[in-house]
């Protein structure tokens, strides 16, 4: 396996998912003003109810990739983790090409056609008064579709790897989960005793 292609796939999506972990910010500013505007100053704005779901909606669709390049999704961790490392990867690749890609080629698609119909009619939010463009935010679901699409290739070739060698291959690591931690640290502690 060659990590240069996999930890580029990574780093993108990496790159991706921090910069659009900013959204949260904003929308914390936003829905922050919007409680204040409306409780305090009695004048709710016309733009925080649009602000929250463009935000949110960007914010959960950009981090699916990161997400998956961090290891990060819900899985039965109860039985997987149990399994030897081979076992897990087989199983991976099997749900890779059964449920993961076919599921997000039609995200790709169907996301592209929406997009596309929305970019045609230079859509408008109809929820608020202030009716804010929403095209070129649908635009993000096509975007998200090919990163995680890229991303799935990655875990796919780590997968392969697996299976070949009876190990898993690195992850570039900037978050490690708390129960691998806890892990590590009952380890020690038993070699301790």
């Amino acid at each position: 396996m060659d990590n240069r292609f996999v930890f580029w796939i990574d780093t993108i999506n990496t790159w991706v998912g921090k910069a659009f972990g900013w959204c949260i910010v904003l929308l914390t500013a936003a829905t922050s003003y919007e409680v204040f505007a409306r409780y305090v100053l009695q004048a709710p704005t016309e733009w925080a109810f649009d602000a929250a779901y463009i935000l949110y909606g960007t914010l959960f669709m950009m981090a699916g990739a990161y997400t998956l390049a961090r290891n990060g999704h819900v899985r039965g961790d109860w039985l997987y983790r149990n399994w030897q490392p081979r076992t897990q990867a087989r199983w991976d690749l099997i749900l890779y090409f059964v449920f993961f890609f076919p599921g997000i080629i039609t995200l790709l698609y169907t996301g592209w056609e929406y997009a596309a119909h929305s970019w045609s009619m230079k859509e408008r939010s109809l929820f608020t008064p202030a009716g804010p463009i929403i095209y070129p935010f649908k635009t993000i679901i096509p975007i998200a579709g090919a990163l995680l699409i890229l991303q799935g290739i990655a875990e796919v070739m780590r997968c392969m790897y697996c299976i070949k060698t009876g190990k898993w291959p690195p992850r570039l690591g900037d978050v490690e989960e708390l129960e691998q931690i806890l892990q590590k640290e009952h380890a020690a502690e038993e070699t301790g005793r």
